[in-house]
């Protein structure tokens, strides 16, 4: 079977580690449980940023964002690794700008994710990978995006929604925990 993976907030719990980051940035010590109750997945308000004032910040900060170190969600790697030893294809395919391709494939590789050639698609908006999960023909696709996934309900593929609090009024298969998907996937 083929597999598509979103990368950030589906594999990497990227907006947190942001978080982290703009908390160290700003001199604020504002709490886990502020983010956690976010309902947007911007999280510029939590510091008392304005739309444009949070988009400048991250961009200043988006290297460190994506390049530090960014824990992988738990069980996500070893998940992506059973689905390849029992011979599935798993894909990454995510909304990340073009010129974040190479560092974004190599900081995969880095961090243990098992990335095979031909099977990275970065550069493209939100509403482009549909495109790409279609030509690829995925049985399974998964991301966090509620834009993303509401491109998806006219294809064959079964997708699922990363369990997150901006997403939660999707009516998806969800998924709170990749260890308990395993398990769920091997039981079927």
């Amino acid at each position: 079977m083929k597999f598509g993976f979103d990368i950030d907030d589906t594999l990497i719990n990227l907006r947190e580690h942001a978080f982290h980051i703009y908390n160290r940035k700003l001199q604020q010590n504002i709490g886990l449980d502020v983010f956690h109750a976010l309902t947007t997945m911007e999280i510029h308000e939590a510091f008392g940023l304005t739309k444009e004032e949070g988009g400048k910040l991250w961009m200043s900060l988006r290297d460190d964002i994506y390049y530090s170190d960014c824990a992988p969600f738990p069980h996500a790697r070893e998940f992506l690794h059973e689905l390849v030893k029992q011979g599935h294809e798993v894909y990454y395919i995510t909304a990340r700008a073009k010129e974040h391709t190479e560092r974004t494939r190599e900081w995969l590789i880095q961090n243990g994710f098992p990335v095979t050639e031909g099977h990275f698609y970065c550069g493209m908006s939100d509403t482009e990978k549909v495109h790409i999960i279609e030509a690829l023909e995925l049985d399974y696709y998964f991301d966090d995006k509620p834009s993303v996934l509401a491109t998806l309900s006219q294809l064959p593929v079964k997708a699922y929604v990363k369990d997150r609090s901006y997403n939660r009024q999707l009516d998806l298969p969800r998924i709170t925990s990749w260890e308990q998907f395993m398990e769920e996937l091997k039981s079927k």
